[in-house]
């Protein structure tokens, strides 16, 4: 099975309500269009444009917890599927035809998951586990179902 993108989120504030997408456009300025935490800011570095969360540590995370609770409440951009995310600041991978994006850090679990169910945090801490944070290298269009793939 190919590693694909699995879903799309977006919240155009802080701690405002996720929305779910089948496609988005995703830009160098922007980020995630409509995804407030995207927009780049002059001098910014761009470290948490788009943040990335694979489908099998979202599992994982609800058996240990005993919750059901929709992954894009992890508060992450995109979902990915089949696919391990690299665990290396400047590993880049490529979704859909165009978007190319870089890996900047881990994506750590905030208190705002405990808010969400109890033992979340701890759950999503072990081996990034939370995610992936990564800039936009090249901008492209997206949807669910796209091919991932790593190119560095």
């Amino acid at each position: 099975m190919a590693a694909r993108l699995a879903g799309i989120a977006r919240h155009a504030r802080p701690r405002g309500p996720m929305e779910v997408l089948d496609h988005v456009a995703v830009t160098i300025d922007g980020g995630v269009a409509g995804d407030f935490r995207g927009t780049a800011k002059p001098g910014s570095k761009r470290k948490r444009q788009v943040t990335l969360i694979e489908a099998k540590d979202w599992v994982a995370a609800m058996r240990e917890t005993g919750h059901d609770i929709a992954w894009q409440e992890r508060r992450a951009n995109l979902l990915v599927e089949d696919f391990d995310l690299p665990q290396r600041v400047g590993a880049r991978l490529q979704i859909g035809e165009r978007l190319i994006l870089e890996i900047t850090g881990e994506c750590d679990p905030c208190s705002r998951m405990e808010e969400i169910a109890k033992g979340l945090k701890a759950a999503l801490e072990p081996d990034w586990r939370g995610g992936a944070l990564a800039r936009v290298i090249e901008g492209g269009d997206i949807g669910v179902g796209d091919e991932i793939r790593m190119i560095e």
